[in-house]
């Protein structure tokens, strides 16, 4: 009776049960990479939600804390900050890229992170209107909901024995 040893890579069940190489690990250029694509996304979805709101009258006015008045969001405010936002959130995964663990990490801290870039819109003074607050959590949850996910995964594929190492043979 043949036993059969347990499973200790990912890959073992899979069609081509061969992992991938070393070399295939992620490293920073693919979260780059991942972090424009997202972002991208996430800044073009969230002028969209801009527009959309525009359209149905929300004022988009803030309170700025230079002038102490009200100040209209602009524009490209909502496709840029999504943008920088991925980067940044990009260039701090890179401190867990090979660790074990990584994916759960860098989820969860993602989504602590936008679960903390939600408290500004909702704490602003009482000139702000509520219709305001609600539509600035929107591209906050856009953002999470895209980038968070794929750089989480990105750094997942690098911990260890998600990997295995190969030798060249002629």
């Amino acid at each position: 009776m043949d036993t059969v040893a347990p499973v200790s890579s990912p890959w073992v069940g899979s069609a081509t049960p061969i992992g991938p190489p070393a070399d295939a690990v992620p490293r920073l250029r693919d979260l780059l990479y991942a972090a424009g694509v997202t972002g991208i996304w996430s800044g073009l979805l969230s002028l969209a939600v801009y527009g959309l709101g525009r359209l149905f009258g929300v004022p988009f006015e803030v309170s700025t804390p230079a002038t102490g008045g009200l100040m209209v969001v602009p524009w490209f405010a909502m496709a840029l900050i999504p943008i920088a936002a991925a980067y940044i959130g990009a260039l701090l995964s890179v401190l867990m890229l090979g660790r074990s663990h990584a994916r759960r990490v860098v989820f969860w801290a993602g989504s602590l992170i936008a679960l903390a870039s939600c408290v500004a819109p909702l704490v602003q003074p009482t000139d702000v209107i509520w219709s305001t607050r609600i539509w600035l959590l929107i591209p906050h949850v856009i953002t999470w909901f895209l980038v968070v996910p794929q750089i989480a995964r990105i750094v997942g594929d690098s911990e260890p024995g998600m990997y295995e190492p190969r030798t060249t043979s002629d």
